[in-house]
Protein backbone atom coordinates (compact mmCIF):
# COMPACT_ATOMS: atom_id res chain seq x y z
CA UNK A 1 0.00 0.00 0.00
CA UNK A 2 1.22 3.50 -0.84
CA UNK A 3 2.76 5.27 2.20
CA UNK A 4 0.51 8.31 1.80
CA UNK A 5 -2.56 6.10 1.64
CA UNK A 6 -1.43 4.23 4.77
CA UNK A 7 -1.05 7.50 6.70
CA UNK A 8 -4.52 8.57 5.54
CA UNK A 9 -5.94 5.24 6.69
CA UNK A 10 -4.08 5.64 10.00
CA UNK A 11 -5.79 9.03 10.51
CA UNK A 12 -9.14 7.33 9.91
CA UNK A 13 -8.18 4.63 12.44
CA UNK A 14 -7.23 7.25 15.00
CA UNK A 15 -10.67 8.82 15.08
CA UNK A 16 -12.64 5.61 14.48
CA UNK A 17 -10.79 3.91 17.34
CA UNK A 18 -11.49 6.82 19.71
CA UNK A 19 -15.16 7.11 18.67
CA UNK A 20 -15.70 3.36 19.02
CA UNK A 21 -14.07 3.28 22.47
CA UNK A 22 -16.10 6.31 23.61
CA UNK A 23 -19.40 4.81 22.45
CA UNK A 24 -18.74 1.44 24.10
CA UNK A 25 -17.29 3.00 27.29
CA UNK A 26 -20.22 5.41 27.62
CA UNK A 27 -22.80 2.68 27.09
CA UNK A 28 -20.99 0.34 29.47
CA UNK A 29 -20.71 2.95 32.25
CA UNK A 30 -24.34 4.07 31.96
CA UNK A 31 -25.33 0.39 32.14
CA UNK A 32 -23.06 -0.26 35.16
CA UNK A 33 -24.49 2.80 36.93
CA UNK A 34 -28.08 1.72 36.28
CA UNK A 35 -27.50 -1.93 37.24
CA UNK A 36 -25.79 -0.89 40.50
CA UNK A 37 -28.73 1.31 41.48
CA UNK A 38 -31.19 -1.37 40.38
CA UNK A 39 -29.54 -4.08 42.54
CA UNK A 40 -29.42 -1.81 45.60
CA UNK A 41 -33.01 -0.66 45.04
CA UNK A 42 -34.27 -4.21 44.41
CA UNK A 43 -32.52 -5.93 47.34
CA UNK A 44 -31.11 -3.19 49.58
CA UNK A 45 -28.16 -5.55 50.07
CA UNK A 46 -24.51 -4.52 49.86
CA UNK A 47 -23.64 -8.23 49.55
CA UNK A 48 -25.63 -8.58 46.32
CA UNK A 49 -23.94 -5.45 45.02
CA UNK A 50 -20.51 -6.92 45.93
CA UNK A 51 -21.33 -10.20 44.15
CA UNK A 52 -21.96 -8.22 40.96
CA UNK A 53 -18.52 -6.58 41.36
CA UNK A 54 -16.94 -10.03 41.82
CA UNK A 55 -18.70 -11.22 38.66
CA UNK A 56 -16.93 -8.37 36.86
CA UNK A 57 -13.44 -8.88 38.36
CA UNK A 58 -13.07 -12.68 38.72
CA UNK A 59 -13.64 -13.75 35.07
CA UNK A 60 -11.12 -11.14 33.86
CA UNK A 61 -8.49 -12.36 36.32
CA UNK A 62 -8.91 -16.02 35.33
CA UNK A 63 -9.21 -15.62 31.55
CA UNK A 64 -6.62 -12.88 30.76
CA UNK A 65 -3.57 -15.16 30.24
CA UNK A 66 -5.53 -17.32 27.75
CA UNK A 67 -6.85 -14.24 25.97
CA UNK A 68 -3.26 -13.01 25.58
CA UNK A 69 -2.38 -16.25 23.77
CA UNK A 70 -5.38 -15.93 21.41
CA UNK A 71 -4.63 -12.26 20.69
CA UNK A 72 -1.04 -13.13 19.68
CA UNK A 73 -2.00 -16.12 17.54
CA UNK A 74 -5.31 -15.24 15.87
CA UNK A 75 -6.91 -12.33 14.02
CA UNK A 76 -7.21 -9.40 16.42
CA UNK A 77 -9.91 -7.81 14.29
CA UNK A 78 -12.06 -10.96 14.49
CA UNK A 79 -11.53 -11.12 18.26
CA UNK A 80 -12.66 -7.49 18.69
CA UNK A 81 -15.71 -7.85 16.43
CA UNK A 82 -16.86 -11.24 17.83
CA UNK A 83 -16.46 -9.90 21.39
CA UNK A 84 -18.55 -6.82 20.60
CA UNK A 85 -21.23 -8.92 18.87
CA UNK A 86 -21.46 -11.23 21.91
CA UNK A 87 -21.74 -8.11 24.12
CA UNK A 88 -24.64 -6.87 21.97
CA UNK A 89 -26.37 -10.27 22.10
CA UNK A 90 -25.88 -10.58 25.88
CA UNK A 91 -27.49 -7.18 26.48
CA UNK A 92 -30.24 -8.04 23.98
CA UNK A 93 -30.94 -11.28 25.87
CA UNK A 94 -31.11 -9.41 29.20
CA UNK A 95 -33.47 -6.90 27.56
CA UNK A 96 -35.69 -9.76 26.35
CA UNK A 97 -35.73 -11.32 29.84
CA UNK A 98 -36.64 -7.97 31.42
CA UNK A 99 -39.57 -7.53 29.01
CA UNK A 100 -40.91 -11.08 29.39
CA UNK A 101 -39.95 -12.66 32.72
CA UNK A 102 -38.65 -9.61 34.58
CA UNK A 103 -35.06 -9.03 35.67
CA UNK A 104 -33.58 -11.41 38.22
CA UNK A 105 -30.28 -11.26 40.09
CA UNK A 106 -29.13 -14.49 38.42
CA UNK A 107 -29.69 -13.02 34.93
CA UNK A 108 -27.80 -9.86 35.92
CA UNK A 109 -24.87 -11.84 37.37
CA UNK A 110 -24.59 -14.08 34.28
CA UNK A 111 -24.70 -11.03 31.99
CA UNK A 112 -22.04 -9.26 34.07
CA UNK A 113 -19.77 -12.33 33.76
CA UNK A 114 -20.27 -12.44 29.97
CA UNK A 115 -19.58 -8.70 29.64
CA UNK A 116 -16.45 -9.06 31.77
CA UNK A 117 -15.15 -11.78 29.44
CA UNK A 118 -15.98 -9.95 26.20
CA UNK A 119 -14.47 -6.67 27.42
CA UNK A 120 -11.25 -8.55 28.32
CA UNK A 121 -11.01 -9.98 24.79
CA UNK A 122 -11.83 -6.64 23.15
CA UNK A 123 -9.58 -4.45 25.33
CA UNK A 124 -6.52 -6.72 25.06
CA UNK A 125 -6.92 -7.10 21.30
CA UNK A 126 -7.26 -3.33 20.86
CA UNK A 127 -4.37 -2.49 23.21
CA UNK A 128 -2.11 -4.96 21.41
CA UNK A 129 -3.08 -3.53 18.01
CA UNK A 130 -2.42 0.20 18.50
CA UNK A 131 1.02 -0.03 16.85
CA UNK A 132 -0.61 -1.76 13.86
CA UNK A 133 -3.51 0.68 13.55
CA UNK A 134 -1.52 3.95 13.56
CA UNK A 135 1.97 5.00 12.48
CA UNK A 136 4.73 5.11 15.16
CA UNK A 137 4.67 8.92 15.35
CA UNK A 138 1.03 8.93 16.49
CA UNK A 139 1.05 6.15 19.10
CA UNK A 140 1.15 8.73 21.92
CA UNK A 141 -1.73 10.63 20.33
CA UNK A 142 -3.82 7.45 19.95
CA UNK A 143 -3.14 6.48 23.57
CA UNK A 144 -4.02 9.98 24.82
CA UNK A 145 -7.20 10.22 22.76
CA UNK A 146 -8.26 6.82 24.06
CA UNK A 147 -7.77 8.06 27.64
CA UNK A 148 -9.67 11.23 26.73
CA UNK A 149 -12.70 9.30 25.43
CA UNK A 150 -12.76 7.17 28.61
CA UNK A 151 -12.51 10.34 30.76
CA UNK A 152 -15.40 12.04 28.93
CA UNK A 153 -17.51 8.89 29.39
CA UNK A 154 -16.56 8.80 33.09
CA UNK A 155 -17.63 12.44 33.54
CA UNK A 156 -20.86 12.27 31.55
CA UNK A 157 -22.24 8.81 32.24
CA UNK A 158 -23.04 9.19 36.00
CA UNK A 159 -24.76 12.52 35.39
CA UNK A 160 -26.78 11.28 32.41
CA UNK A 161 -27.40 7.90 34.06
CA UNK A 162 -28.61 9.59 37.26
CA UNK A 163 -31.09 11.79 35.36
CA UNK A 164 -32.31 8.93 33.16
CA UNK A 165 -32.72 6.46 36.04
CA UNK A 166 -35.47 8.58 37.52
CA UNK A 167 -37.19 9.07 34.15
CA UNK A 168 -36.88 5.90 32.07
CA UNK A 169 -37.19 2.17 32.80
CA UNK A 170 -34.43 -0.44 32.95
CA UNK A 171 -35.31 -1.82 29.47
CA UNK A 172 -34.54 1.64 28.03
CA UNK A 173 -31.10 1.57 29.68
CA UNK A 174 -30.46 -1.86 28.18
CA UNK A 175 -31.65 -0.66 24.77
CA UNK A 176 -29.19 2.27 24.90
CA UNK A 177 -26.28 -0.03 25.73
CA UNK A 178 -27.27 -2.49 23.00
CA UNK A 179 -27.45 0.26 20.36
CA UNK A 180 -24.09 1.67 21.54
CA UNK A 181 -22.51 -1.78 21.27
CA UNK A 182 -23.95 -2.32 17.78
CA UNK A 183 -22.56 1.06 16.65
CA UNK A 184 -19.14 0.11 18.03
CA UNK A 185 -19.21 -3.17 16.00
CA UNK A 186 -20.04 -1.24 12.84
CA UNK A 187 -17.11 1.16 13.30
CA UNK A 188 -14.62 -1.56 14.25
CA UNK A 189 -15.51 -3.64 11.17
CA UNK A 190 -14.15 -0.85 8.91
CA UNK A 191 -10.65 -0.89 10.47
CA UNK A 192 -7.53 -2.62 9.11
CA UNK A 193 -5.81 -4.20 12.13
CA UNK A 194 -2.74 -5.15 10.06
CA UNK A 195 -2.06 -1.77 8.44
CA UNK A 196 1.41 -1.37 9.99
CA UNK A 197 2.18 -5.04 10.62
CA UNK A 198 5.70 -6.01 9.53
CA UNK A 199 5.93 -8.76 6.91
CA UNK A 200 8.28 -10.96 8.97
CA UNK A 201 5.91 -10.73 11.95
CA UNK A 202 2.99 -11.67 9.72
CA UNK A 203 4.79 -14.83 8.61
CA UNK A 204 5.81 -15.66 12.20
CA UNK A 205 2.24 -15.50 13.50
CA UNK A 206 1.12 -18.05 10.88
CA UNK A 207 3.00 -20.78 12.84
CA UNK A 208 0.99 -21.17 16.02
CA UNK A 209 2.55 -22.65 19.17
CA UNK A 210 0.62 -24.85 21.64
CA UNK A 211 -0.97 -22.68 24.32
CA UNK A 212 1.27 -23.69 27.26
CA UNK A 213 4.44 -23.36 25.18
CA UNK A 214 3.25 -19.99 23.92
CA UNK A 215 2.55 -18.69 27.43
CA UNK A 216 5.98 -19.91 28.62
CA UNK A 217 7.56 -18.14 25.64
CA UNK A 218 5.76 -14.93 26.68
CA UNK A 219 7.12 -15.20 30.24
CA UNK A 220 10.63 -15.96 28.95
CA UNK A 221 10.49 -12.96 26.63
CA UNK A 222 9.38 -10.72 29.49
CA UNK A 223 12.24 -11.92 31.72
CA UNK A 224 14.77 -11.10 28.99
CA UNK A 225 13.60 -7.46 28.87
CA UNK A 226 14.88 -5.67 32.03
CA UNK A 227 13.17 -2.39 31.17
CA UNK A 228 9.81 -4.05 30.58
CA UNK A 229 10.25 -6.00 33.83
CA UNK A 230 11.01 -2.76 35.71
CA UNK A 231 7.93 -1.09 34.22
CA UNK A 232 5.75 -4.09 35.11
CA UNK A 233 7.02 -4.24 38.70
CA UNK A 234 6.54 -0.48 39.02
CA UNK A 235 2.95 -0.75 37.81
CA UNK A 236 2.17 -3.70 40.09
CA UNK A 237 3.66 -2.20 43.26
CA UNK A 238 2.04 1.20 42.69
CA UNK A 239 -1.33 -0.49 41.97
CA UNK A 240 -1.03 -2.43 45.22
CA UNK A 241 -0.05 0.60 47.33
CA UNK A 242 -2.70 2.69 45.55
CA UNK A 243 -5.26 0.54 47.40
CA UNK A 244 -4.52 2.71 50.44
CA UNK A 245 -5.76 5.74 48.53
CA UNK A 246 -8.77 4.00 46.95
CA UNK A 247 -10.05 2.90 50.36
CA UNK A 248 -8.76 5.83 52.42
CA UNK A 249 -10.04 8.62 50.18
CA UNK A 250 -13.70 7.67 50.60
CA UNK A 251 -13.20 6.73 54.25
CA UNK A 252 -11.55 10.06 55.14
CA UNK A 253 -14.01 12.29 53.30
CA UNK A 254 -17.24 10.48 54.17
CA UNK A 255 -16.59 8.85 57.55
CA UNK A 256 -14.12 11.23 59.18
CA UNK A 257 -15.07 14.61 57.65
CA UNK A 258 -18.73 13.71 56.91
CA UNK A 259 -18.65 15.47 53.55
CA UNK A 260 -22.01 15.85 51.76
CA UNK A 261 -22.57 13.21 49.08
CA UNK A 262 -23.02 15.99 46.49
CA UNK A 263 -19.63 17.52 47.31
CA UNK A 264 -17.99 14.11 47.48
CA UNK A 265 -19.35 13.34 44.00
CA UNK A 266 -17.89 16.60 42.71
CA UNK A 267 -14.42 15.67 44.00
CA UNK A 268 -14.70 12.37 42.11
CA UNK A 269 -15.90 14.18 38.99
CA UNK A 270 -13.01 16.66 39.03
CA UNK A 271 -10.61 13.69 38.99
CA UNK A 272 -12.01 12.70 35.57
CA UNK A 273 -11.76 16.36 34.44
CA UNK A 274 -8.05 16.36 35.35
CA UNK A 275 -7.60 13.18 33.33
CA UNK A 276 -9.49 14.67 30.40
CA UNK A 277 -7.50 17.92 30.23
CA UNK A 278 -4.14 16.16 30.48
CA UNK A 279 -5.25 13.66 27.82
CA UNK A 280 -6.06 16.56 25.50
CA UNK A 281 -2.65 18.10 26.24
CA UNK A 282 -0.80 14.80 25.64
CA UNK A 283 -2.66 14.21 22.37
CA UNK A 284 -1.71 17.67 21.07
CA UNK A 285 1.97 17.83 22.14
CA UNK A 286 4.84 15.99 20.46
CA UNK A 287 5.90 12.64 21.88
CA UNK A 288 7.86 12.99 25.11
CA UNK A 289 11.59 12.48 24.63
CA UNK A 290 12.23 10.43 27.78
CA UNK A 291 8.95 8.62 28.61
CA UNK A 292 10.41 6.52 31.45
CA UNK A 293 11.66 9.69 33.18
CA UNK A 294 8.31 11.43 32.75
CA UNK A 295 6.46 8.46 34.25
CA UNK A 296 8.96 8.24 37.11
CA UNK A 297 8.54 11.89 38.05
CA UNK A 298 4.74 11.66 37.74
CA UNK A 299 4.62 8.57 39.99
CA UNK A 300 6.76 10.34 42.61
CA UNK A 301 4.32 13.28 42.39
CA UNK A 302 1.39 10.88 42.88
CA UNK A 303 3.08 9.56 46.03
CA UNK A 304 3.54 13.15 47.27
CA UNK A 305 -0.09 14.01 46.45
CA UNK A 306 -1.27 10.97 48.45
CA UNK A 307 0.69 12.33 51.43
CA UNK A 308 -0.99 15.74 51.02
CA UNK A 309 -4.40 14.06 51.41
CA UNK A 310 -3.55 13.55 55.08
CA UNK A 311 -2.86 17.25 55.81
CA UNK A 312 -6.41 18.12 57.00
CA UNK A 313 -6.12 15.25 59.50
CA UNK A 314 -3.24 17.11 61.16
CA UNK A 315 -4.33 20.74 60.60
CA UNK A 316 -7.99 21.86 61.09
CA UNK A 317 -9.78 23.12 57.95
CA UNK A 318 -13.17 24.80 57.66
CA UNK A 319 -15.73 22.72 55.72
CA UNK A 320 -15.55 24.68 52.46
CA UNK A 321 -11.76 25.04 52.68
CA UNK A 322 -11.65 21.28 53.06
CA UNK A 323 -13.90 20.82 50.03
CA UNK A 324 -11.80 23.22 47.91
CA UNK A 325 -8.56 21.56 49.08
CA UNK A 326 -9.67 18.04 48.10
CA UNK A 327 -11.20 19.32 44.87
CA UNK A 328 -7.81 20.78 43.90
CA UNK A 329 -5.89 17.66 44.91
CA UNK A 330 -8.21 15.34 42.95
CA UNK A 331 -7.85 17.51 39.84
CA UNK A 332 -4.04 17.31 40.13
CA UNK A 333 -4.26 13.59 40.86
CA UNK A 334 -6.26 12.94 37.68
CA UNK A 335 -3.70 14.81 35.59
CA UNK A 336 -0.79 12.94 37.17
CA UNK A 337 -2.40 9.56 36.41
CA UNK A 338 -2.42 10.46 32.69
CA UNK A 339 1.14 11.83 32.86
CA UNK A 340 2.20 8.48 34.33
CA UNK A 341 0.17 6.10 32.16
CA UNK A 342 0.45 7.64 28.70
CA UNK A 343 4.27 7.70 28.34
CA UNK A 344 4.46 4.25 29.95
CA UNK A 345 1.89 2.80 27.53
CA UNK A 346 3.58 4.41 24.53
CA UNK A 347 6.94 2.98 25.61
CA UNK A 348 5.45 -0.50 26.10
CA UNK A 349 3.86 -0.29 22.63
CA UNK A 350 7.27 0.46 21.12
CA UNK A 351 9.43 -1.82 23.31
CA UNK A 352 7.35 -5.02 23.15
CA UNK A 353 7.61 -6.99 19.92
CA UNK A 354 4.25 -7.25 18.21
CA UNK A 355 3.91 -11.04 18.45
CA UNK A 356 4.27 -10.89 22.25
CA UNK A 357 2.02 -7.91 23.01
CA UNK A 358 -1.14 -9.87 23.75
CA UNK A 359 0.59 -12.13 26.28
CA UNK A 360 2.56 -9.33 27.98
CA UNK A 361 -0.46 -7.00 28.30
CA UNK A 362 -2.51 -9.98 29.55
CA UNK A 363 0.07 -10.74 32.26
CA UNK A 364 0.02 -7.06 33.26
CA UNK A 365 -3.78 -6.98 33.47
CA UNK A 366 -4.02 -10.26 35.39
CA UNK A 367 -1.47 -9.27 38.02
CA UNK A 368 -2.85 -5.73 38.38
CA UNK A 369 -6.43 -6.97 38.78
CA UNK A 370 -5.33 -9.65 41.24
CA UNK A 371 -3.30 -7.25 43.40
CA UNK A 372 -5.86 -4.42 43.48
CA UNK A 373 -8.57 -6.23 45.55
CA UNK A 374 -5.85 -7.72 47.79
CA UNK A 375 -4.49 -4.22 48.41
CA UNK A 376 -7.97 -2.81 49.05
CA UNK A 377 -8.79 -5.63 51.50
CA UNK A 378 -5.47 -5.23 53.36
CA UNK A 379 -5.73 -1.46 53.62
CA UNK A 380 -9.40 -1.72 54.59
CA UNK A 381 -8.32 -3.79 57.61
CA UNK A 382 -5.48 -1.36 58.40
CA UNK A 383 -7.89 1.62 58.37
CA UNK A 384 -9.98 -0.20 60.97
CA UNK A 385 -6.93 -0.80 63.18
CA UNK A 386 -4.86 2.39 62.82
CA UNK A 387 -5.47 6.15 62.36
CA UNK A 388 -6.21 6.94 58.71
CA UNK A 389 -3.49 9.57 58.34
CA UNK A 390 -0.72 7.15 59.30
CA UNK A 391 -1.94 4.38 56.98
CA UNK A 392 -2.12 6.73 53.98
CA UNK A 393 1.11 8.54 54.85
CA UNK A 394 3.01 5.25 55.26
CA UNK A 395 1.66 4.02 51.92
CA UNK A 396 2.71 7.24 50.13
CA UNK A 397 6.24 7.04 51.60
CA UNK A 398 6.54 3.35 50.62
CA UNK A 399 5.36 4.15 47.08
CA UNK A 400 8.02 6.89 46.68
CA UNK A 401 10.76 4.57 48.02
CA UNK A 402 9.59 1.82 45.63
CA UNK A 403 9.69 4.21 42.65
CA UNK A 404 13.14 5.53 43.54
CA UNK A 405 14.44 1.95 43.75
CA UNK A 406 12.72 0.39 40.70
CA UNK A 407 13.33 3.49 38.54
CA UNK A 408 16.83 4.31 39.81
CA UNK A 409 19.23 6.20 37.47
CA UNK A 410 20.88 3.01 36.17
CA UNK A 411 17.45 1.65 35.05
CA UNK A 412 16.55 4.98 33.44
CA UNK A 413 19.80 4.93 31.47
CA UNK A 414 18.96 1.40 30.26
CA UNK A 415 15.56 2.65 29.14
CA UNK A 416 17.19 5.61 27.40
CA UNK A 417 20.71 4.56 26.34
CA UNK A 418 21.22 7.94 24.68
CA UNK A 419 21.48 9.45 28.15
CA UNK A 420 25.10 9.74 29.27
CA UNK A 421 25.65 9.35 33.01
CA UNK A 422 26.88 12.92 33.34
CA UNK A 423 23.81 14.27 31.54
CA UNK A 424 21.20 12.37 33.57
CA UNK A 425 20.31 15.22 35.93
CA UNK A 426 20.21 17.69 33.06
CA UNK A 427 17.86 15.40 31.15
CA UNK A 428 15.52 15.15 34.15
CA UNK A 429 14.86 18.86 33.87
CA UNK A 430 14.15 18.71 30.13
CA UNK A 431 11.77 15.78 29.76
Amino acid sequence: MDEQLKLKKASYHLWTFVTSKFISAFGSQVYAFAISLYILQLTGSATNFAINLICNILPRTVISPFVGYLVDNYSRKKIVIISQIITTLAIGSLLLISLTLGLSLLAIYITTCILSLTSTFSNLAFTSSISRLVDPNRIQRATSLNQMSISIAAIGSPAIGGVMYGVVSMPVFLMIFMVASALAVTLESTMDFNLFEKEEKKQATEMKEPILQSMKAGLSYMKRQPIIMSMIWLGLMINFLFGAFQVGYSYILIEIFEMDSEHFGMTEGIFAVGMLLLSIYMSARKEVRYPFLVSKRSMISIGGTMALFTLPLFIPFSYYSLFAYYLTLMFIFGGLVIMTNTPMQVMLQKKIEDEYKGRIFAILETMAIALTPIGMLLFGLLYDLFPAQWVLLTSSILSIITILFLARPSIVRKAHPELAKTHYKKAESHV
